[in-house]
């Protein structure tokens, strides 16, 4: 039997996206994608992705767009990089996990780019029905909604998000007080 079914459930479905400061990322059962906004006009010579089973690079015109280790592990020589009308990065990963059942990825790094707890229970609805769509390939669990026992973030998942929130507002704060501490010079006439 193959480690995956293909369902193309996301493009009936949608998807739910994590949105970053240069993009978005989502996953399906078996994928992890990742889209960049880029400036108009980039070019393919431009765009560098480096992808490692556990690790990712994406450089872009020369600078680090994000660069960590991910959140899962990933088959790298299966993952397809696209750009889109000279202005979209399309990052596609397969998870080397697919044929298993816990496949959701918190973050795309494993300390960064942290889907909210919200966010994740909606990504967590949507696997739990690709996976339906897959043991029973005759039905479309497309629009199907799951009242199983969504209705509670669990404590780990929001307190390792509220922890982030934290770190992040602190290192913005020191970020802050680096650049307020700096001496301005000017220059005498």
């Amino acid at each position: 039997m193959p480690d995956y079914v293909e369902t193309n459930f996301d493009e009936r479905s949608g998807f739910v996206p994590c949105v970053t400061e240069w993009g978005r990322w989502w996953q399906t059962v078996a994928e992890v994608h990742v889209e960049v906004e880029l400036p108009e006009g980039t070019r393919s010579k431009a765009v560098q992705v480096e992808v490692r089973p556990s690790h990712i690079k994406v450089v872009v015109l020369g600078a680090v767009v994000f660069e960590g280790t991910l959140y899962g592990v990933v088959r790298a020589d299966e993952t397809v990089w696209t750009l889109e009308d000279k202005k979209l990065l399309h990052i596609a990963m397969t998870k080397a996990d697919a044929c298993t059942k816990e496949t959701l990825w918190e973050g795309l790094l494993t300390d960064r780019f942290l889907a909210d707890p919200f966010v994740q229970l909606e990504m967590r609805k949507k696997l739990d029905l690709e996976h339906f769509q897959m043991e029973n390939p005759g039905f479309d669990f497309s629009g199907a909604t799951l009242k199983k026992g969504y209705d509670k973030v669990p404590n780990s998942v929001l307190q390792k998000w509220e922890e982030q929130q934290t770190q992040d507002k602190q290192e913005e704060e020191k970020k802050k007080e680096e650049q307020d501490s700096q001496p301005v010079s000017s220059e005498g006439s």
